[in-house]
């Protein structure tokens, strides 16, 4: 391999950014890829009466509701590095996408709402990003609004996450008496709402202004002060190798709506966080400066063009280096094929892609050939990498067109948009009608609003509420065992399985019999 190669490798940064709703995780991604040069301007999730909406929602479902349903992939270049941004959906309906998302990425960065702290939703997701010991930075936003006081903050995250923090700045105030951030790292202090030339201020040996400013007289500076004195003393120490393994987090402190402290953030982002990193596979661990090519599915998205109908699988490059036209083996089926069409992302705006490196995410057309979780390779073994997180649906609709005439769009709605992963297909064992299974109702009235807006199907669905599913080891399966509490269906793979009513209707069913043996899906390791 050329040095030049490895170059390259070093250079991505891909990263996923996670938070609850509302913390202001897409405003953060947009301020972002205006410092790439990506973008030109900023739109704003609560911009929906402008018609001006975020560049990394453009599903239409998300430009009405303001929210992000789907992973956006956006890719931007700054100071010599090539970003790749993974937006993953705060909603926890959609929590599967995003927990897949997680398993492409490198770092994570969390957004904390000041005045809110540390939500579910974020507890859930950084679970996720510490059992696979990926670092983590935070950006705790919104501090030009009256929140909780930056101490609490802290002690939340290591009380609640249970992970050591390292403030790499500190805020001066907040809300309307917000007046800047004190920066530990670069030894100023960065002001808010202030003319570019005085945006940075010297600090001296003791830390304290090194230039005459108004803010000198200000209490706010003073307590300010006394807080990084604390933290010197008190705080935890800043520790490379304990960011690198996930168990420091640097804090940045700032406001995305604002663009304030978001620079900062991302220049210091980019000294500790970690270039490609190798992926364990069947083969063991497969370097990212391995010459083979390699990569894996992690996510497809139907219709990101509702011209052209088309359907991408996303790829991590895992290894080695992609060209376009080369040839490479699908290791579930052992099948090769030639990569002739492949893109990059800026939200729905793509670009023809010719080359790209370990670390880089890949967009691929496919015709129906990939599923989550499938490995890719130009090399001669037949490597798979690690399973990715499958979810087992707890809430179940049955699906009907409701133009017997449009049974043809409605089919073909239905086979595209479950081939995503976020919605699962069932099917009753005569009579064929379509069951759908989710982990959220918001995933529902998404697939409902594609189908009717993507393929001009409208469908009736109706509730069977909360169910508990369990696939069968043996497929010779007695079909009298199925009643309403217990109810036999196939997966869309044609896989044999139970939904119960409940827990109860489960146990009482494995008590009746015992040679049935059932399987949890998010209990196999295999």
């Amino acid at each position: 391999m050329t040095k030049n190669f490895k170059d390259e490798v070093n250079s991505r940064k891909t990263f996923a950014i996670i938070s609850h709703p509302d913390a202001g995780k897409t405003t953060l991604t947009e301020q972002l890829l205006l410092f790439g040069g990506a973008i030109r301007a900023a739109g704003t999730v609560k911009g929906k009466k402008t018609g001006k909406f975020a560049t990394s929602d453009w599903m239409e479902i998300e430009k009405q509701r303001g929210i992000s349903v789907t992973s956006s992939v956006m890719q931007f270049e700054y100071d010599g590095y090539r970003v790749n941004i993974l937006d993953t959906p705060g909603h926890q309906d959609f929590s599967e996408d995003t927990y897949r998302t997680l398993m492409a990425v490198d770092s994570a960065v969390m957004i904390i709402d000041s005045a809110k702290g540390i939500e579910d939703q974020t507890i859930k997701l950084f679970k996720v990003c510490r059992m696979r010991g990926i670092p983590i930075f935070t950006f705790i936003n919104k501090m030009d609004r009256q929140g909780k006081m930056p101490l609490e903050l802290l002690s939340e995250l290591e009380e609640v996450l249970g992970i050591e923090s390292y403030p790499m700045n500190w805020p001066i105030g907040m809300g309307k008496e917000f007046l800047g951030i004190y920066d530990r790292f670069y030894n100023r202090i960065e002001q808010f709402r202030t003319d570019e030339d005085q945006r940075f201020l010297p600090l001296n040996e003791d830390g304290e202004l090194a230039v005459e400013n108004s803010m000198k007289q200000s209490s706010i500076y003073e307590q300010a002060l006394e807080e990084v004195l604390l933290l010197n003393e008190a705080g935890n120490d800043f520790s490379e190798e304990k960011i690198a393994d996930g168990s420091l987090t640097p804090v940045f402190f700032g406001s995305a709506l604002t663009n304030f402290g978001v620079q900062t953030f991302l220049e210091t982002y980019l000294k500790f966080a970690p270039s490609p990193q190798p992926r364990m596979s069947n083969e063991g661990e497969i370097q990212p400066d391995a010459e083979d090519f390699s990569g894996f599915v992690f996510k497809i998205q139907a219709n990101m063009n509702p011209a052209h109908r088309d359907r991408i699988a996303f790829v991590r490059i895992c290894s080695g280096q992609f060209e376009r036209g080369m040839n490479v083996t699908l290791s579930r089926t052992g099948k090769s094929m030639k990569l002739s069409q492949s893109t990059q992302f800026l939200a729905d705006d793509r670009s023809t892609v010719n080359e790209a490196v370990s670390g880089d995410i890949l967009g691929l057309y496919d015709s129906g050939i990939y599923q989550i979780g499938d490995t890719i390779t130009s090399g001669k073994r037949a490597i798979q990498f690690e399973k990715l997180p499958q979810f087992t649906p707890e809430l179940f609709v049955k699906v009907t067109a409701k133009n017997v005439m449009k049974q043809k769009q409605f089919h073909k709605g239905i086979h595209q948009l479950v081939q995503e992963g976020a919605i699962q297909l069932y099917k009753t064992l005569h009579t064929e009608d379509y069951i759908l299974g989710a982990v959220g109702h918001l995933q529902f009235e998404v697939f409902e609003h594609r189908l009717k807006n993507e393929y001009n199907a409208e469908v009736n669905m109706e509730s069977m509420g909360s169910k508990v599913a369990r696939w069968i080891e043996d497929e010779q399966i007695n079909e009298s065992l199925s009643s309403s509490r217990s109810l036999l269906v196939k997966d869309r793979f044609d896989r044999k399985l139970f939904l119960f009513e409940n827990d109860f209707a489960l146990r009482w069913f494995q008590d009746k019999n015992p040679d049935v043996k059932l399987i949890n899906p998010m209990e196999t390791t295999d």
